[in-house]
């Protein structure tokens, strides 16, 4: 990987940590203010529940986010010669991914592999998607 592609990398990680802090958490009031009073319409309860869990969802999933970003950010500053390498084998990532995802850690095979252990998550081929 050349100078000038690690330079594009980092402004891209720096770019998304910046979006990622000033976005600050997602929070949906409960319209149940007590246990024996509900807010508003008590049909709309549930479809608040169900908003608070999306809101959570997306917290956990920005704060995992910002780590991979700073976690990448550290690699580039400390080892620039081995950013870009996959953490597993060792290959080089390839420029098209990290450009995707200027944080990813493996490339698509050993990704593919820590991917099959996880329920759900595991592909029969390259483009399967589902």
């Amino acid at each position: 990987m050349t100078r000038a592609q690690r330079l594009k990398l980092e402004q891209r990680l720096k770019e998304l940590q910046r979006e990622l802090s000033g976005k600050g958490p997602r929070k949906i009031e409960p319209n149940r203010t007590s246990a024996a009073k509900v807010g508003g319409d008590e049909d709309e309860q549930p479809l608040n529940e169900m908003n608070q869990a999306i809101a959570s969802a997306r917290n956990k999933n920005d704060a995992a986010l910002a780590s991979k970003v700073a976690k990448a950010l550290v690699r580039l500053r400390d080892d620039p010669e081995f950013f870009g390498e996959c953490e597993d084998c060792n290959e080089e990532i390839p420029l098209a991914r990290l450009q995707a995802m200027p944080y990813a850690e493996l490339c698509v095979a050993c990704q593919g592999k820590r991917d099959a252990g996880k329920a759900g998550l595991a592909r029969r081929k390259l483009t399967d998607y589902v």
